[in-house]
């Protein structure tokens, strides 16, 4: 098998051996650790020498004998007194221990052969004996053997006190003294070489010690059952045990799978079935302490004739990679600041849902959830309120939505909520009023109270998509419609929402190649003074004309260009536009400009104003900038400088349509205004009985006045209302009832006829008009048109939504569910028209028209830009 030639052996490897054997310490001594077979060759040599010759040693003789047995016998002594110390020391031990007992024995073989009459024959057989058997036990000792066998010899040489045997043990001194140096050499380099082997086997050793220890990685090894036999002591010790106790268990007795994956569990009992090699499986750990995971590796292991013996292997601490794993996996599919999914985890959830393999497990219901007045809270607390809002929002959706489905959010102030199952609308329309409830309630942040909305729109599968991407799409075009419909309520999806987008999308194409081409437009309505009657100054209306739906209202393309990023282009081609037909007319003529608020917000716009009215040469005081109250809602800061920097350049502000936002008198008494426009919505119905607009009129003229300021009314179309606006002190008027909007060429032209401004007739003898704005529906032929009702009374009202009508059109006007009634058109001024009922309508005890008290008809499924082509 490829796995076992790949397989490394069981044999031991040298650079592997790290312990040091009892043969490699006793190598290292320079004299054994016991010789009883020479104690016992002493003994035998001195008895058979005295059996052989009848005679025994003299007191002498005998003594030296005695003295060289015991000394040889106490050799035990020695060597653990030298073991492990200085060659000094160790030589000092062979002297005493072995030198001097071969000195001893022969010196008193000499003498007893000399002085009691033992045969030579016999002496020297006992020492060659002697010599012979101690030889062998210094084998590995060349140095000490032969000063051994030289101090037993040279005995005989000096008892004789023969002069040739003087010079021949000289000579044998000066030898044995150069042959010891050299052996004393040689085992110096021996115990350097010996020491260099231990330290670099010492510093394996403890670098895998230490490894060990460390426990971020670890070694095993069992034998053929799969049984244990090696672990490293530190895991032993962390599973509670030590590595003795734990030899012989089951290697994945280490492991716990109890809450782990079971595929671990399968996969390491098989590979350990299989007998081949794994690496980097990830387990979890016995350890109860605390929860550790490991990367256990393994190979299986073979002996020399190829036959399995175990397996061999490693781990390595995965705890904290599996914690950052955990934790970024965490960051991929759960919102960081809120806890719930995040925007892949829902795709995710919504994705698995509509692949369920039954056509009944694909029902769900996906509730897109976005907040009302979140940025004022992020605006005027700051963003850190703003984030524990969010966590508070989060934990009251979980709690509104219990088990019956999952909660995300998006991103933002934006949240999403997926309903699995079939649901009626009914149900997800009390959960989605449940939910606003909930979220309507007052928050506590940093010690303020905070009360925000929501807004919900909701579609359903496979009704309104059997796609995520359908749905998706679906259910943000019904949070939009829910939001446009006066926020905090929900919307279902509907086919008509769909129609208005794909309208939207081609008109904001359209739009662009408008901009591109210089398909857009500047219109001039002019401003009287309500003092003399003269035309003071224009106002500049974008007017935009479709090539195919004709005149568009600027109401119905200016939030597309601020969607899509066109209106900073659009409002600096207007700006120069109006400053260059500006400078055609008469010095002390104005013309008023708009300002979107993304446009005040761009801190280049000093400059852009600064080039057009130098590009212009007009005066700058010439130029009316209109700045609706919505800027003031953003950074107050970056407001007030750029009102200091447009006022430096000496154009004048204009606050317009105040009263109908978020009015505010704490701004007029910093911002540097010159003129407050009153809106037409106050205009319209004050001169009917009850209506409390004259009085709101009144005041705003008066704050004016008192804070120098002057005053233009908007819409003015009436006798009645002129005089009412006049009395109450406006200093300017513009409306339909001196003049509508003018192109450029017109307005030039005008001047030229004089500044005069004379009053059209109004239409008289009307019934008295109800205020209103209300959503309509026109039927003409087979066109069916979408309108607002801006004013009506029982037989006739102002409609808004339909351009350049005929005269005379008649319409089948839905007012209602319940209610229709036939109108005819009387008048028709751009996307204005009044109409006369053929029958007159009825009013209730409260003196209100009827019709209006019941739900207002569902748009046409043209959509709102159906009627910009006009009627032909």
């Amino acid at each position: 098998m490829p796995e076992r030639r790949e397989a490394i052996r069981r044999a031991s490897q040298a650079d592997r051996t790290l312990a040091v054997t009892p043969a490699a310490i006793e190598e290292r001594q320079c004299i054994p650790r016991r010789w009883p077979y020479l104690v016992l060759c002493l003994s035998a040599a001195v008895a058979s020498s005295a059996l052989a010759a009848r005679c025994l040693p003299g007191p002498d003789s005998g003594a030296l004998l005695v003295m060289a047995i015991l000394l040889t016998a106490a050799l035990r002594f020695g060597s653990d007194w030298a073991r492990g110390h200085a060659i000094h020391r160790q030589a000092a031990a062979a002297l005493v221990f072995v030198i001097v007992p071969m000195f001893l024995f022969g010196l008193g073989m000499t003498l007893w052969t000399v002085r009691q009459g033992l045969r030579w024959d016999i002496a020297v057989t006992a020492l060659l004996w002697v010599g012979s058997i101690a030889a062998v036990y210094l084998r590995r000792k060349p140095a000490v053997a032969f000063a051994a066998q030289l101090a037993m010899w040279a005995a005989a040489a000096l008892v004789h006190e023969s002069l040739a045997a003087a010079v021949t043990l000289f000579v044998a001194l000066i030898v044995a003294a150069m042959v010891v140096r050299d052996q004393m050499r040689e085992m110096r380099e021996a115990e350097h070489r010996r020491q260099a082997s231990d330290r670099v086997q010492t510093r394996a050793r403890d670098i895998l010690a230490d490894y060990e220890r460390t426990r971020q990685g670890w070694f095993w090894e069992t034998d053929r059952r799969a049984t244990l036999t090696y672990i490293s002591p530190p895991i032993a010790e962390a599973l509670g045990s030590t590595p003795e106790v734990m030899i012989g268990q089951r290697l994945i007795e280490l492991f716990d799978f109890t809450d782990s994956d079971q595929e671990s569990e399968r996969t390491l009992v098989f590979h350990l079935s299989a007998r081949s090699p794994f690496q980097e499986l990830p387990v979890r750990s016995a350890i109860t302490s605390e929860e550790r995971w490991w990367s256990v590796s393994g190979r299986p292991i073979f002996d020399d004739f190829d036959n399995f013996v175990g397996f061999r292997g490693s781990g390595a601490d995965l705890t904290e990679r599996k914690r950052l794993q955990e934790h970024a996996s965490r960051l991929a599919n759960y919102d960081s600041l809120t806890g719930l999914a995040n925007r892949f985890q829902m795709s995710q959830a919504l994705e698995r849902i509509l692949a369920m393999p039954q056509e009944a497990q694909r029902s769900c219901a996906v509730l897109l959830l976005d907040l009302d007045r979140f940025k004022q809270v992020n605006d005027t607390i700051g963003h850190p309120a703003g984030d524990a809002l969010l966590v508070q929002v989060a934990r009251r959706l979980e709690e509104a939505i219990g088990h019956t489905g999952q909660v995300g959010r998006l991103g933002g102030d934006e949240f999403q909520i997926i309903v699995p199952g079939a649901i009626e609308r009914d149900a997800l329309g009390e959960l989605a009023t449940r939910i606003i409830s909930s979220l309507a309630q007052p928050y506590a942040i940093e010690g303020q109270r905070v009360v925000i909305g929501a807004s919900i729109g909701i579609a359903v599968s496979p009704d309104d998509g059997t796609s995520s991407e359908m749905l998706i799409r679906h259910v943000d075009l019904a949070l939009y419609a829910a939001k446009d419909g006066g926020r905090g309520r929900f919307h279902f999806y509907a086919h008509d929402l769909l129609a208005d987008a794909e309208a939207r999308a081609a008109l904001e194409k359209d739009l662009r190649d408008a901009v591109s081409t210089g398909g857009l437009e500047l219109y001039y309505q002019p401003v009287v003074s309500t003092a003399s009657e003269k035309i003071t100054g224009f106002e500049a209306l974008l007017r935009w004309l479709h090539p195919t739906q004709g005149w568009i209202p600027p109401n119905a393309f200016v939030g597309i260009a601020e969607d899509c990023g066109l209106i900073a282009q659009i409002g600096e081609w207007a700006l120069r536009s109006a400053c260059h037909d500006l400078a055609q007319w008469p010095d002390h003529i104005h013309c008023a400009v708009n300002l979107s608020p993304l446009q005040f917000a761009n801190p280049n716009l000093p400059i852009i104003v600064t080039s057009a009215i130098a590009q212009a040469g007009i005066d700058p005081g010439r130029l009316e900038l209109e700045i609706t109250e919505s800027v003031f809602l953003s950074d107050d800061e970056g407001a007030d400088a750029m009102f200091a920097a447009l006022k430096g350049i000496g154009v004048r502000l204009v606050l317009d349509d105040f009263g109908t936002g978020y009015s505010s008198l704490g701004y007029l008494k910093k911002a540097p205004f010159d003129k407050i426009k009153i809106d037409q919505s106050f205009v319209r119905g004050a001169t009917e009985a009850g209506s409390r607009n004259g009085a709101i009129i009144a005041s705003i003229t008066s704050l004016a006045h008192a804070l120098g300021m002057d005053t233009t009314a908007e819409g003015v179309e009436t006798l009645d209302e002129l005089d009412l606006v006049r009395m109450h002190g406006c200093s300017h008027v513009q409306g339909f009832i001196y003049e509508r909007p003018l192109t450029a060429a017109a307005a030039t032209e005008r001047l030229q006829t004089g500044l005069s401004a004379g009053v059209r007739a109004p239409r008289e003898a009307r019934a008295p008009r109800q205020h209103s704005v209300r959503k309509v529906v026109l039927r003409h032929l087979d066109q069916v048109y979408n309108g607002t009702v801006r004013n009506i009374s029982t037989s006739g009202a102002l409609i808004e939504g339909l351009w350049s009508v005929p005269i005379g059109t008649t319409f089948q006007l839905e007012l209602s569910n319940s209610h229709q009634v036939v109108a005819t058109a009387r008048w028709c001024e751009e996307d204005r028209m009044g109409v006369e009922f053929a029958t007159l309508l009825e009013r209730d005890m409260s003196g209100a028209i009827a019709a209006l008290q019941a739900t207002a008809p569902a748009s046409a499924a043209r959509g709102m830009f159906a009627s910009a082509g006009g009627i032909t």
